[in-house]
Formats: C-alpha cells, structure tokens, sequence
C-alpha cells in the first residue's frame, strides 16, 4: 500500500493509525534480524504517537498530509533522542537533541518516525545489510537500509541522501522509488556529517519509497527555505500531474566508457525508452558531452583539503590537492557543467541506466556509478524506479534526469515509467514473512 493510499484510509476513518504503526513495527521485527536495515527502532514512542494522532483525528483535528503514516530515516540525518553514528564507532554516543530540517517538516506533516537505518552497504558498527531480493547481494548505498526496509515492505516512506548516488543505487538495487532533487531546493540543515552546498555541492536530502506518487507527495513538504542552510532557493514546484509527456524531447543511452552494461540493463532501459516514444515522446538515443570526466572530477574533489570529504573517503595515502590543483578543478568542473546545460538546451530529459549491473555480491566489487556521478555534479534532479528484473530476480531501475528545478518532469516520466513496467514487486523475503 502506498502511502498516499496509508494517508487516505487513515483520514477516512478505514484504518487506524496505530494499526498502521504496528503493522509496520511487527514487520520489522520480523524481517530485520535478516536484513540488518533498521539499526535504532524507536517502537514504544512511535506507538504513542500513533494513539496520539488518533485521538486527534477522532475530536477532528488532522495533522497534514502525512496524518499517522509512518517513515525511517537514514542514520546521517538527524532525529532527536535516537543517536546518529553514520555507521562509525566514534560517534556511537552522539545523540542529537533536534530533528533536522527535513525530519522536523515530516513529523509536522503528521508523520511517526519508526528508526534510523543503516548505511553504506556494511560498516563497522552497525554490520552489513542484505538485499530483501537476494540475502547474498549488497543494497548498495550509502542509503542501504533506508532501500532495504522499503522494498521488504517494512516502512512505506523513508528518508536518504546523495552525493554520487547513494539514494539511486540503492533504489535500483532493491527495487524501489528514489528522488534526488535539485541541488538547493531541500535544506541539508542535520545532516551527519555537516553538508553545505558550499563545502559539498553535490550532495542533496530526498525521500525514498516503494511508489513515484509518494515521492511526489512528499517532495513539497521537505522543500523550502529554513534560515539554516544558506543554500536553499526558494523556487516553485510545478505540480507533477500537469506534466505532459507527449512531446518531451528525450535522450537516452546505455553505453559508457567506463562501465558497459549487462544485457538485461542494456534491454531494460532500450524497452523504456520505446515506452516513453509510444506515449509521444520524442526519443533519441545520444551520449552527453565529457560525461566519462566526471569520475575524475569526483576524485580530485575527494582529494581537496579542508573538505567535509577529505577525511572520510581519501585513501590512505593519497595527497590531498594544493590551492592552484584546485583552482584549476573548480575550472574543470564548470567546464563540465557548462557542457551538460548546453547539451539539454535540446533536451527535456535524459533516460540511463542506474548502473552497469543489478546488485552486487557480498564483497562484490564496486563500481565507478559512471551513470549516477555527472548528475550529482550538474545538481539536478533524478528520480529512479523499477523497470526490469534480471534472470535471477533481482530488479533492474533506470534513471529519468531532468532540468534543473523540473522536478516535477522527473517524476512524471518516472510515474509513466512504473504504470509501463509494473514498478516495485514484493521481494520473497517478504512474501515468505
């Protein structure tokens, strides 16, 4: 059940709130000992919360939009009272006393935080986590659990962030829908480790869920100026239903110098692509300009000193960049981006896979995400959603990208996309529970 489905029943009386929340805690308890997704479960308060807002709903008093539907978070956000480690031991005892912006704009939505999830596929606190399609196989990450827990059906709505693509990859991974939105339209004030536009342009905060009509649901509600983070731009968002696809101007491709996609990824994204032209698209398979520079661009950024990731991702060993090396990557990154923006001048949309393969194995080799890294760069929004499944079942998902603050474009290409192909489809694990 979506939540935009949860939503309504809960307003119309069909269902309670507190059915709702313990359903969602009962399977949990019951799917996460295999999975590891959710690391710190907040049970008992979100129970109370739950009888809370039905009282208020029965004296007439609805919360918003998000009444008594429950979310997770992934653990480099910020909930109050529930610790946020980022998956290290250093921080295992860092409690945050207030929510982040985009926790805080769930709950007054109406919305019950079940817990915080895990991160980055496995890490030393926390363990690893499994993929609810394939218990061998990774979730990918960095939002793995957040992915994990949605697909196995165990939150409906969750909350993930992205630099590369660590909401999409995860998505794609384990079947879901994920939203990367435009690079300054959702506030990154409580996000673990501190992100700003300007220390990391590339990172964003967005919503994750088993269905597009929940992440445009919830794409509004984060969205906004919080006079924090100085980044925010307060732009509209067009109503995503208004979109029409008929006419949209579409570029597509597969292949990529530094990763050549399987088969079944290769087929899945040619087959959307012939669905997007049968609705009245306008569909031409073409490679951006310089796309293959953007691992190298990522890589010197990594290496920029004083910044929020040069401790955490450098290897050990690798100098850091002096002033005139970065000087001259801040020139080579904008010579990127100038190239894209005149690139989709003739475009409304680009059509890609999310990467070369489906999920990987367990201390499988990762890859260089060539398909997600360009459009972390350029800042601008992709949606990811399911669009084929491999032959052993793990899911295939593509990615929509759109201009920059079309938002809206994204997640009707990527709503026609799941109405084509089907979207999410329960995983065995959670079948079999």
């Amino acid at each position: 059940m979506s939540a935009v489905t949860l939503a309504r029943r809960i307003r119309d009386r069909e269902i309670s709130v507190t059915m709702v929340v313990q359903a969602h805690l009962d399977r949990i308890t019951r799917l996460n000992p295999r999975l590891n997704a959710v690391v710190q479960l907040a049970a008992d308060q979100a129970l109370a919360e739950a009888r809370a807002a039905d009282a208020r709903l029965a004296a007439g008093h609805d919360a918003g939009p998000l009444h008594g539907v429950p979310f997770t978070v992934k653990d480099w956000i910020d909930a109050a009272g529930l610790p946020c480690t980022g998956g290290d031991p250093r921080f295992r005892d860092r409690v945050p006393l207030v929510d982040a912006t985009v926790v805080a704009r769930l709950r007054r939505a109406g919305a019950i935080l079940l817990g915080k999830t895990n991160v980055l596929g496995e890490n030393p606190l926390y363990g690893r986590t499994s993929n609810p399609y394939h218990l061998g196989y990774s979730p990918e990450g960095s939002s793995s659990g957040e992915a994990a827990i949605i697909a196995a059906g165990g939150s409906p709505l969750g909350l993930g962030s992205d630099s590369g693509g660590s909401i999409r990859q995860p998505a794609h991974a384990c079947g879901i829908a994920g939203l990367k939105p435009t690079t300054g339209r959702v506030p990154l004030t409580g996000h673990f480790p501190f992100i700003s536009t300007m220390n990391d342009p590339r990172t964003t905060i967005g919503p994750m869920a088993r269905f597009v009509e929940d992440l445009a649901l919830v794409l509004p509600l984060l969205s906004g100026v919080d006079w924090h983070d100085p980044s925010v731009v307060p732009m509209p968002l067009a109503d995503w239903r208004a979109v029409e696809l008929c006419g949209l101007r579409v570029a597509w491709y597969t292949h990529h110098a530094e990763a050549e996609p399987t088969l079944e990824t290769a087929a899945t994204c040619r087959r959307v692509a012939q669905l997007l032209a049968a609705r009245g698209a306008r569909v031409e398979q073409t490679l951006p300009p310089r796309i293959e520079e953007a691992y190298d661009i990522t890589r010197q950024y990594w290496q920029r000193p004083e910044s929020s990731a040069a401790d955490e991702w450098v290897p050990d060993g690798e100098a850091h960049l002096s002033s005139i090396e970065v000087e001259r990557h801040l020139f080579v990154w904008d010579r990127f981006r100038r190239a894209l923006i005149a690139f989709m001048a003739n475009y409304d949309l680009i059509l890609t896979p999310v990467a070369e393969r489906p999920a990987t194995p367990h201390g499988g080799e990762g890859g260089r995400i060539p398909y997600t890294l360009p459009y972390s760069l350029t800042g601008w929004p992709c949606v990811v959603v399911r669009a084929g499944t491999a032959p052993d079942g793990l899911p295939i998902g593509v990615q929509v990208v759109a201009r920059p603050w079309r938002d809206d474009v994204a997640l009707a290409a990527a709503a026609a996309i799941e109405e084509d192909t089907g979207g999410w489809q329960p995983p065995a694990l959670a079948d079999a529970s």
